[in-house]
């Protein structure tokens, strides 16, 4: 990257609350769930979609699937009403597997050119997507790698659907994990603000974060979010690490990249508002319901101000 592009993806770090620590306080943002279809499967991950997913938390977790038109007028409404600054996609299945975030992504910028649009993805198809998503205005972006070793690749992925083929196995851990850092690398070049997310399951992905963190820093990603895993799906058996674990592993991974440690692991229709603009706030019992409009976990008691109510 230049100088000039430094500068500009560092600005637009200051302001994205996924970036930034400081920005949830003054910036609103919002995930539009378009994308329920998924190209690799993830043995940590369950997609929890409709009626299953009130009360539920956690990426992967939408109430209802949107259009491209439902979206952008989502956006529409919330950008009338907060101090919105973040238009995002992440799932509830892979973005890039879904032909509505492209359009999505198109109408929005269309409406709102101001807005920071972003997307979550597992890096599978980003290389050759990347020229049509930043036509579409696309400036930052998520990449979900957990590791540098096959041999770990390989345990975390049951199979991937690469160019209209299911692939399992070595193969298909080899296969995954170059598309992954290959995407990353391209993405950086391109100009675009993007961080790495990596899932810490003890016992299988610790000791393989700080090579991820230090081959991402290598390549110009400019942060780093380690999140616990949440057991669920073909994991659901397996524990979570405890905080002094997640602190103990981000603390070896800072000396390469700067680490994000405000993640709430949001679903794919979070939505929130900024505090203390009076036009909305974040959850202050700390959650990762998303403020929703619909729902909120069972076990909230939201605030006076809070947006659900």
């Amino acid at each position: 990257m230049t100088a000039d592009t430094d500068l500009q993806a560092a600005d637009l770090a200051e302001t994205h609350p996924c970036y930034c620590e400081s920005a949830c306080s003054r910036y609103g943002r919002v995930h539009l769930a378009v994308a329920p279809r998924c190209n690799l499967g993830c043995r940590y991950c369950e997609r929890t979609v409709g009626e299953r997913a009130r009360g539920a938390a956690g990426p992967g977790t939408a109430e209802q699937i949107l259009s491209p038109e439902e979206a952008a007028a989502r956006v529409d409404e919330l950008r009338g009403r907060w101090n919105l600054r973040v238009v995002g996609i992440a799932g509830p299945g892979e973005p890039l597997a879904n032909t509505a975030t492209l359009e999505t992504l198109r109408l929005v910028n269309r409406a709102h050119p101001d807005l920071l649009l972003c997307l979550s993805t597992n890096g599978l198809e980003l290389e050759g997507m990347l020229p049509e998503l930043v036509a579409a205005g696309l400036r930052s972006l998520t990449v979900t790698i957990n590791t540098t070793r096959p041999e770990t690749a390989a345990r975390l992925y049951a199979w991937a659907m690469i160019d209209d083929r299911r692939m399992v196995g070595p193969a298909a851990a080899g296969e995954i994990l170059g598309r992954q850092w290959r995407g990353l690398a391209a993405a950086v070049k391109a100009g675009l603000l993007v961080k790495v997310n990596s899932i810490l399951i003890p016992g299988l992905t610790e000791n393989d974060l700080p090579e991820v963190a230090r081959r991402a820093a290598e390549l110009g990603a400019h942060r780093h979010n380690i999140m616990p895993l949440i057991p669920r799906g073909r994991m659901k058996d397996r524990r979570a690490p405890t905080a002094q674990e997640l602190a103990e592993v981000q603390d070896r991974c800072q000396q390469w990249i700067a680490q994000f440690r405000g993640c709430t692991q949001c679903r794919a229709d979070a939505a929130a508002g900024s505090r203390g603009t009076g036009t909305g706030a974040a959850c202050p019992a700390g959650t990762s319901c998303g403020w929703r409009p619909a729902a909120r976990p069972p076990s909230c008691s939201p605030a006076a101000g809070c947006l659900l109510g």
